[in-house]
């Protein structure tokens, strides 16, 4: 595999604006260089912001020739079955462009409950999501997780069933839940790789043979070595994306990312993976 001559890292967050000031539970990137140096970690005060500024730094590399490894902490793909009965196409990236399509985003609203619930419709039952996190009743999207349907997709991916402590993405909203972050995130993913067209490769779903790779991380896999190096008063978000960019240039100049970057066939099919999850 062709080094990666930057690392960008982008903790996402699928809330509304959160203002002018850093905080916390809001989107934040860092990038590093291969040679371990950590650029100070950036806030993005909404996705729309950070949208622009990801598709900014990607074009700067790029046209100084440089590869990009972009690590995105939501999931990239769901459990197998779901792309098919959304889109017709047991194809991942084919979701990604739906959702670009379908979901109305803004830094103010976003319409992600009202299109899980639309989606809960193409299920029998209830639907696989569940949260309304609305004040007034959304029909077709319950508050508490339903029984789980035969019919429906599996509650976890393999991912999620190797790591535990994932969450699935059938759920909206609450503490840990990522179901939002992974529809914000995939919507905004299908236009970066519109606009970038072939220099874009998505792992595992595609070969790595392109400048820029967009990968699926997890920081709480590396919880305990972003812990201990949080700074003082350093938002915790801050504190994930400059400490895994550097770990992953790390693991490229000791020779491990290759390893890190390997997913079983399940998850190259459809669900996708975590980058360093059993490595």
């Amino acid at each position: 595999m062709t080094a990666f001559d930057s690392i960008l890292v982008v903790d996402w967050s699928s809330g509304n604006d959160t203002g002018p000031r850093p905080r916390h539970d809001a989107v934040w990137s860092a990038l590093a260089r291969a040679d371990g140096r950590v650029e100070p970690p950036v806030y993005h005060r909404n996705r729309q912001a950070a949208e622009a500024a990801i598709a900014g730094i990607l074009a700067a590399e790029l046209a100084c020739g440089r590869r990009v490894l972009a690590g995105f902490d939501f999931p990239f793909g769901y459990p197998a079955g779901f792309a098919a009965r959304v889109t017709g196409r047991a194809d991942p990236l084919a979701l990604w462009d739906w959702y670009a399509t379908e979901l109305t985003d803004s830094p103010r609203r976003n319409d992600r409950f009202a299109l899980a619930a639309r989606v809960n419709g193409l299920f029998p039952g209830e639907g696989p999501f569940w949260f309304n996190g609305l004040k007034a009743e959304l029909p077709g999207l319950p508050r508490r997780k339903p029984v789980w349907h035969p019919a429906w997709p599996a509650e976890r991916r393999l991912a999620e069933a190797r790591a535990p402590r994932a969450f699935p993405l059938w759920q909206m909203g609450g503490a840990g839940a990522v179901g939002g972050q992974a529809m914000t995130g995939m919507a905004a993913l299908a236009r970066l790789r519109a606009r970038l067209g072939a220099a874009v490769a998505v792992w595992p779903f595609e070969p790595l043979d392109a400048p820029v790779a967009l990968v699926e991380v997890w920081p709480s896999l590396f919880a305990l070595e972003i812990a201990a190096a949080r700074q003082p008063g350093e938002v915790k978000d801050a504190a994930q994306v400059r400490v895994l960019a550097g770990r992953i240039a790390r693991m490229q100049a000791e020779g491990t990312l290759a390893a890190a970057l390997e997913a079983p066939r399940a998850a190259v099919a459809e669900e996708g993976w975590i980058l360093g999850l059993g490595a």
